[in-house]
């Protein structure tokens, strides 16, 4: 179960469990299905890694800089792959052995049944549904977007309700009852990713270089500067956040000793982070190197025209973030629905999934609606949170569980890690404050 550590072999639940015990493991949505190929947890993992915020990372290039922003935006994807490796290995101490099938069980196992639950869970939370609630918001702008663009003489019509458009697409969807019966939506979304980070770069090298192009950090002062240095190191943090349900991706693969999980699990996820690569870097540093300091937060806004290949993009963008949702609200369901089973008692049904789902999708639609400016929160949300889960909390359990040699290198590479995630925690939250009391008076809730 989601709070009690029990035995997993073979790819499913021991047979030391109880059969009331079983029978939630079967229905609860992590646990489900293990019968997934390599593939899935390569389109899974690109959808939870590759958001929208991809197109906001020219504009944390424009105040970091050449150096510091290259340096910054590849050290990040070798870190965050070698975290990812930590805990695809870790999924299974010992091949065909208990199975840590979601990220709060895995702390558990390092820090203890109760610390664990209270270190893992608040910050897996607090990722996953600010991810959805930053959908949510990416969602409805898209579309708002996509209007305006195809239909520029039209009444404009106002955010809110675009998010509430958005939002009833996932009222639908999220009724859908496990990881792999979302796998065409994440597959979908996967392809979505790919190719509007292909539109970005591309049609940014098609408009070319802006006149006058400056590459001097996008700053008032150099306080100002400073503070937005440290708000791009969350924005970039946010970028690299499937951490948070990858575990539970390797939950839905069989497993024995002769073939653990791992194995399949690794190949989709050095596929999936060739394609974070493929998306991530060009739109980067093709952005940036087009338009310098003059870009947008959302290059997309920058880019103009053609305005009919814009509005795909945009639309490409809703439909990836409608597959991003289903993915970072399946953990959530699986925590909601495991507590209201084993700690409130009610019986694992139907009813009990639909209304649940809904109110969730509800709450998170009313959040994006109350603050459409939630987005500004990310380089706050991604050193706060996303910093911890996917740069050093994997390192701290795997010397906690593996005990590698003192001073070896093994050591010396996670506290290497360590040391950089507690930076990124510590100092980008700062800027990323400073950024949002500064521009807090031109706030509009319900706009």
């Amino acid at each position: 179960m989601a709070f009690d550590k029990e035995e997993s072999v073979e790819g499913s639940t021991s047979p030391s469990l109880s059969s009331k015990q079983k029978s939630l493991e079967e229905w609860l949505p992590i646990t489900a299905s293990r019968e997934a190929k390599w593939w899935y947890s390569a389109f899974h993992n690109l959808t939870a890694m590759v958001g929208a915020g991809v197109l906001s990372l020219p504009y944390a290039m424009s105040h970091m800089g050449w150096g510091p922003g290259i340096t910054v935006m590849i050290l990040s994807w070798i870190i965050t792959l070698y975290t990812l490796w930590q805990m695809v290995e870790m999924h299974e101490m010992t091949p065909g052995g208990r199975r840590n099938d979601r990220y709060h069980e895995l702390g558990q196992e390092a820090f203890g049944e109760k610390l664990g639950l209270w270190i893992v869970i608040p910050q897996q939370l607090l990722v996953e549904v600010g991810t959805c609630i930053v959908y949510m918001v990416t969602g409805g702008k898209s579309l708002k977007k996509v209007h305006e663009t195809f239909c520029p003489e039209c009444t404009p019509i106002r955010t809110s309700y675009w998010i509430m458009i958005f939002a009833s697409v996932n009222f639908v969807l999220v009724q859908l009852p496990n990881f792999n019966s979302i796998s065409v939506i994440s597959l979908g979304a996967a392809v979505m990713s790919l190719t509007y980070s292909f539109i970005a770069w591309g049609a940014s090298i098609k408009k070319g270089i802006t006149p006058d192009v400056s590459y001097d950090l996008k700053m008032k002062s150099t306080s100002d500067g400073v503070f937005h240095f440290l708000s791009a190191l969350g924005d970039v943090a946010f970028a690299y956040a499937g951490h948070n349900v990858v575990l539970e991706i390797q939950a839905t693969m069989p497993s024995s000793a002769e073939k653990p999980s791992k194995i399949a699990m690794w190949k989709g996820c050095v596929w999936a982070y060739i394609g974070v690569a493929i998306c991530y870097f060009p739109v980067a540093f093709v952005g940036y190197y087009m338009f310098g300091n003059a870009v947008e937060d959302n290059i997309l806004i920058t880019l103009e025209h053609p305005a009919w290949l814009v509005a795909i993009a945009n639309l490409f963008v809703v439909i990836h973030v409608v597959g991003g949702y289903q993915v970072f609200a399946m953990p959530v369901f699986d925590m909601m629905e495991t507590f209201l089973v084993t700690r409130l008692n009610f019986s694992p049904s139907s009813t009990l999934r639909v209304i649940t789902r809904t109110l969730y999708v509800g709450i998170t639609m009313l959040i994006a609606i109350s603050i459409p400016f939630f987005g500004s929160l990310l380089g706050f949300l991604g050193g706060f949170a996303f910093a911890p889960t996917s740069y050093f909390l994997p390192c701290i359990i795997w010397l906690k569980l593996k005990k590698p040699k003192k001073y070896g290198l093994s050591w010396t590479i996670n506290w290497i890690c360590i040391v950089i995630g507690i930076l990124i925690m510590t100092l980008s939250p700062i800027g990323a404050l400073r950024n949002i009391i500064i521009s807090a008076k031109s706030y509009k809730f319900f706009s």
